[in-house]
């Protein structure tokens, strides 16, 4: 058996373009674009990559997108005002700040403060909150987009055996919501966790990210798995891989991500989804 390639890139051109559309319809009818605010803090050159690609992103189909690059010295309370700023100036859609922030500024009093209806990136407590009880608005983008790419491909997921590897607050727990929610029984594994050999091989839909080259075997992977590997790591030699053995995988599982382009472009399709639902809400208020 050799795996389906789930293909991430091809997935999110689909959502960019179908975004774009509806971009141009609301322009057309007399609406304004999404406007999206992205706040970066220091010079870390991941992020300032990261941040680049959404830009330009945003821009391509149409939104407005606004920069706030700020000092790696800005104070927490400065950050803050310009939050509330943000919040309640009525043409800023969506809020996003770029992860993680320097030492010396609490990450979750930051992604509080931002309205939860401008919370494009689906941090805020409320939105997890609304997710947990079954009527999610605003959703996590990775754990959202790993579900649009299982409904893309006609994946049907329900009553499965899924294990999350991997408990983060940003992926690990939202994406056990995400998969809840969608009919599958869930387990969440993380470093206290006992035999994940075990667990690993009973996945009928495996989702792994812990952000570790080839932290999972292929000989781990229960034949004709659905294996989604969230990880990105890159290698000395400048090579980008995945948490999953993907040569060894790929001959077990039914289907597999690849790393680089299988979640990652998901990622940022789903924060522009995000964007134009959260100027659809502003529009309704």
């Amino acid at each position: 058996m050799v795996a389906q390639i789930i293909d991430g890139k091809k997935i999110a051109q689909q959502i960019k373009s179908e975004v774009a559309h509806l971009v141009q319809m609301r322009i057309k009818a007399g609406d304004a674009a999404p406007c999206l605010a992205v706040v970066l803090v220091g010079h870390d050159s991941a992020s300032q990559m990261y941040v680049t690609s959404k830009r330009k992103t945003c821009e391509s189909i149409g939104f407005i997108s606004l920069a706030y690059d700020l000092p790696n010295n800005v104070s927490e309370t400065e950050l803050l005002m310009l939050i509330d700023q943000l919040n309640t100036n009525h043409s800023v859609d969506g809020i996003l700040i770029q992860l993680p922030l320097p030492v010396g500024i609490d990450n979750i009093r930051v992604l509080e403060q931002i309205a939860p209806h401008k919370d494009v990136d689906g941090f805020h407590p409320y939105n997890l909150g609304r997710l947990c009880q079954r009527a999610p608005l605003l959703r996590p983008c990775t754990p959202r987009g790993v579900i649009t790419l299982l409904e893309r491909y006609n994946i049907n997921i329900v009553g499965l055996n899924a294990v999350v590897v991997g408990a983060s607050n940003i992926v690990g727990r939202p994406m056990g919501m995400e998969l809840l929610l969608a009919g599958c029984t869930v387990t969440i594994t993380h470093r206290f966790t006992r035999n994940l050999q075990q667990h690993v091989q009973n996945a009928d839909l495996l989702v792994v990210a812990v952000g570790k080259a080839g932290f999972i075997p292929g000989s781990w992977i229960k034949s004709g798995a659905i294996v989604i590997d969230i990880g990105i790591n890159c290698l000395d030699n400048g090579k980008v891989v995945g948490d999953v053995n993907f040569s060894e995988a790929i001959e077990r599982a039914a289907y597999i991500t690849p790393v680089p382009g299988g979640v990652g472009p998901m990622t940022v399709a789903t924060l522009i989804q995000n964007t134009l639902q959260a100027c659809k809400y502003r529009k309704l208020s």
